[in-house]
């Protein structure tokens, strides 16, 4: 159903997914093209956790554009296009964003003096991703499944989500570009920029870090 709808949006724009049959052989760095995860939170749709989520990220000339995250059971769409603001939509099933009951816009929140709030991953928090956690002044972790962590990020409920274990693009582009809509930043665990469409990696991402407020980064070291 996806892959049909950016058929029609975007005629001839290519789709990069963990379940698509193949992933381009090569893209260029200026390319535009579409990250897709449809089910990121598999543990948590399994065991019946409303944590699941579904993201789409657009590539367009070379850099992160538009990310939406959606969260069908808990009836809510995020939505963000890198600098012109983000969103969360509340639909009821079946509704059509115009239908929205609820429309608000979010931004990211400068870095609390008490300490930062950091969301972490509910299944997949690893050594490396605690050890860093605890080299920083946290005063309350927030555990949350799927890339709904990012959406904390973006709506000012969290201030940091490390996650210095591989991924993929597809789990990345489209919280990454909530994010910059909201204010934010992502880095790579060396503190360098994220970049998408590296297929000669097979989509890989060594790790990152997402901040709230962009200025934490140099703080942090």
């Amino acid at each position: 159903m996806i892959a049909e709808g950016l058929s029609r949006l975007l005629p001839g724009i290519p789709v990069v997914s963990e379940e698509a049959a193949c992933h381009p052989a090569a893209i260029a760095p200026d390319a535009s093209f579409a990250l897709v995860d449809p089910l990121d939170g598999t543990r948590e749709f399994l065991v019946g956790s409303d944590e699941y989520a579904i993201n789409i990220a657009l590539v367009v000339a070379g850099r992160l554009a538009a990310g939406f995250i959606a969260a069908p059971a808990l009836g809510l769409i995020y939505r963000g296009v890198v600098g012109r603001g983000a969103e969360y939509l509340r639909l009821t099933a079946g509704a059509e964003p115009g239908q929205a009951a609820e429309a608000v816009p979010i931004h990211t929140r400068r870095r609390p003096v008490e300490g930062l709030v950091a969301t972490v991953s509910r299944s997949h928090l690893e050594p490396a991703t605690e050890a860093f956690v605890e080299r920083l002044p946290i005063s309350r972790l927030l555990p949350c499944g799927s890339a709904l962590k990012f959406c904390r990020i973006a709506d000012g409920t969290a201030d940091i989500y490390p996650r210095l274990s591989p991924t993929r693009e597809w789990d990345v582009a489209a919280g990454h570009a909530i994010v910059l809509a909201a204010g934010g930043a992502l880095v790579a665990p060396d503190g360098t920029p994220m970049s998408y469409g590296q297929c000669q990696r097979d989509f890989r991402v060594p790790g990152f870090v997402a901040w709230g407020d962009p200025t934490a980064i140099s703080a942090a070291g």
